[in-house]
């Protein structure tokens, strides 16, 4: 597996990550203020699920690296 490869993997599997970890800890505010959207959270917390989605993916990017060294999957044919 090349270094382009694992990159690839890496950047799917961290998309992945960010889009499973966006809705947690969603909450509107109580009151909405004027000129701001009724469904905006009130903290999104992006700096956590960024190193949440970066953790996920660093696993996933393991486990298939992994997999594929080890010969079970062979890329090749």
């Amino acid at each position: 597996m090349s270094v382009l490869n694992i990159a690839l993997v890496f950047l799917i599997a961290w998309w992945l990550g960010w889009f499973l970890t966006l809705p947690f800890g969603f909450r509107t505010p109580d009151k909405i203020e004027r000129g701001h959207a009724s469904s905006a959270p009130e903290r999104p917390r992006l700096l956590i699920k960024a190193v949440i989605a970066t953790a996920i993916a660093c696993v996933i990017t393991g486990v298939v690296v992994v997999i594929v060294l080890s010969g079970w999957i062979d890329l090749r044919e």
